[in-house]
C-alpha cells in the first residue's frame, strides 16, 4: 500500500526494498499504475470507443429450470412451483418472478443448455473459459488488459468482488503478469485516489519520485521494475485525477437511482437457510455502469448467493422467490441505463452462473444440487444480435438437444466482442505459447 501521506519520507540516499514495493504497488492490488500507462502508450490509436463488458456472476449456480428454462409439463418432482410468463419474444417464457426481464427480452439473447466441465464451485471456467485441468490460465479481464488496454488513466480490468484468498480467487493474471491483475476498489485500495488537499502531501509524493529517479541503478539491481520514467510521473499525478476518483464515487448518484437499481429492495437468505437474511446490494451494478461509461473495459461483479442445496433448513424456492425480483430490478435497470446513455452497442452485459441445478428436486429441504449439463446465460447489447433464444434443452431441462455450448464459446464471444484476436498466443510460465482457448469458436447466432 502507498501510505506516503501518513508516513515520513525517506531522505537517505538509498530507498529500501520495502519502499520500492510500496510505491510500485500504488495500492492497486498488484496493478501498477505506471505499467498501465506504459501499455496505453504501446497500444494503437483508435477513433471509436473501444467496447466494454460487464460480467455478472451468480456465484453458486442459479437454477436454470426455475428461472429461464421452465418446464411446466415436466413431472411435479422436476418442474418446481413457479409459473412461466410470456415475454416480449413470441413463444418464449421465463419465471413469473422476473417480469421486468420478460418485458425486455426482445433486447436480450437467452442462451440455454450451456454445458460446463466443472461440477463444483471452481470458477476457472467462468473467468477463463477453461477448466482447472487446463492449468493456471489468466482471467479473461487480465488478457484484455494485456492485449487491449485502456488509453486513459483508469485500469482496464476492475473486479467488484473483494479478494477472497488464493484458493477461490480465479481472477488472477498468472502468466500475463501482475500488472494485469484486476483493480479491486475496496478498503484501502482507494485511499491513494482520495483528493490531495494538502499541497505538502503532493510535493512529498513528487519528491519521492525524484528519490526513485536518483536510485535508478539500485532499482535495476533489485529487478523490481524495468525502469522508472515519465510513466511513474504520470502515475503519481493520476493519484489526484478527478476522473479516476469520480468514476469510483457513488456519492454523486441520487438515492432515487440506487432505488431504481433495487438497492435494499429485498432480503435474501444465506444459501437456503431462511433465518439468515441479507439486504440486496445493487451498488455493484451501478458502479459497473459508471466504470464502463468512464472507459473501463472489463468489470466483473458477483450478485448474492445461489448455492441452493437440499437440507433440513433448506428451501430453494423460498430463496429464489427472494432473489429473483431483486436481480430482475438490478439487471433491467443496468441495461436500461446503458441504453439511455447511448452505450448499448458499446457495452456487453453478460449474466450467468458456473452451472445449473439438478432438474429433479431433492425432497429434503426442498433443494437442487449441482448440475453441469445445462445452464443458462443472458447477453445484452455489445453490438451482438439480440431478440433470440439460442439452444434448447429436453423436456426435463437435463441436457441440450441441439448441440453443446460451452464456456469456451461464451468466452470466445466476449473476446470477439472486445476485439481480441482469438488466434493470438501468450507464453506461459515455461515460455510455451498458449492459445487463449482450445475452442475459439464464438456463438455464431450472437455474432451474426
Amino acid at each position: 500500500m502507498l501510505t506516503i501521506s501518513h508516513q515520513p519520507m525517506a531522505t537517505r540516499g538509498v530507498l529500501s526494498r520495502r519502499e520500492v514495493l510500496r510505491v510500485g504497488a500504488l495500492g492497486l492490488g498488484g496493478v501498477t499504475l505506471a505499467d498501465l500507462l506504459r501499455h496505453e502508450a504501446r497500444a494503437d490509436k483508435e477513433t471509436r470507443r473501444p467496447k466494454s463488458v460487464i460480467y455478472v456472476v451468480l456465484d453458486g449456480g442459479p437454477s436454470h429450470l426455475d428461472m429461464w428454462d421452465l418446464k411446466p409439463q415436466a413431472p411435479v418432482e422436476y418442474r418446481g412451483p413457479f409459473t412461466p410468463i410470456a415475454t416480449k419474444l413470441p413463444g418464449v417464457q421465463i419465471c413469473e418472478h422476473m417480469p421486468l426481464q420478460a418485458a425486455m427480452l426482445d433486447r436480450a439473447a437467452l442462451v440455454r443448455g450451456i454445458r460446463s466441465v466443472e461440477n463444483d464451485h471452481y470458477l476457472s471456467e467462468v473467468y477463463t473459459g477453461l477448466p482447472r485441468s487446463s492449468g493456471k490460465r489468466p482471467a479473461f479481464g487480465s488478457v484484455v488488459s494485456k492485449l487491449a488496454p485502456t488509453k486513459h488513466a483508469l485500469p482496464t480490468y476492475v473486479s467488484l468482488k473483494q479478494h477472497s484468498g488464493d484458493l477461490f480467487d480465479y481472477e488472477k493474471p498468472h502468466y500475463v503478469g501482475a500488472a494485469h491483475a484486476p483493480f479491486r476498489p475496496f478498503e484501502e485500495s482507494l485511499k491513494d485516489l482520495a483528493p490531495v488537499k494538502n499541497l505538502d502531501v503532493l510535493e512529498n509524493r513528487k519528491a519521492l519520485l525524484a528519490a526513485f529517479d536518483n536510485q535508478h541503478r539500485e532499482l535495476d539491481r533489485l529487478q523490481a521494475f524495468g525502469g522508472l520514467d515519465r510513466f511513474q510521473a504520470q502515475a503519481l499525478e493520476m493519484i489526484a485525477s478527478p476522473k479516476v476518483r469520480e468514476a469510483f464515487d457513488l456519492n454523486s448518484e441520487k438515492p432515487e437511482t440506487l432505488a431504481l437499481y433495487g438497492h435494499k429492495a429485498g432480503k435474501y437468505p444465506h444459501q437456503t437457510v431462511k433465518t439468515i437474511l441479507y439486504d440486496w446490494d445493487a451498488r455493484p451494478f451501478l458502479m459497473a455502469r459508471r466504470l464502463v461509461e468512464a472507459g473501463v473495459r472489463v468489470v466483473t461483479l458477483h450478485a448474492a448467493a445461489w448455492d441452493h442445496h437440499s437440507g433440513p433448513e433448506a428451501d430453494i424456492f423460498f430463496a429464489l422467490k427472494s432473489l429473483m425480483p431483486t436481480l430482475d430490478m438490478s439487471v433491467t435497470a443496468l441495461v436500461n441505463d446503458l441504453q439511455e446513455r447511448g452505450l448499448s452497442d458499446d457495452v456487453l452485459v453478460v449474466v450467468l452462473g458456473e452451472f445449473g441445478r439438478t432438474p429433479k428436486i431433492s425432497p429434503v429441504g426442498p433443494g437442487r444440487e449441482h448440475w453441469a449439463d445445462a445452464g443458462c446465460a443472458l447477453f445484452f447489447g455489445g453490438g451482438l444480435t439480440m431478440g433470440q433464444v439460442i439452444g434448447e434443452t429436453d423436456s426435463r431441462a437435463e441436457r441440450s438437444i441441439n448441440g453443446t455450448i460451452s464456456f469456451q464459446n461464451i468466452m470466445a464471444t466476449i473476446y470477439h466482442t472486445l476485439g481480441i484476436d482469438l488466434d493470438v498466443k501468450l507464453p506461459d510460465f515455461n515460455g510455451r505459447p498458449q492459445y487463449l482457448l482450445d475452442d475459439a469458436s464464438p456463438i455464431r447466432d450472437l455474432i451474426g
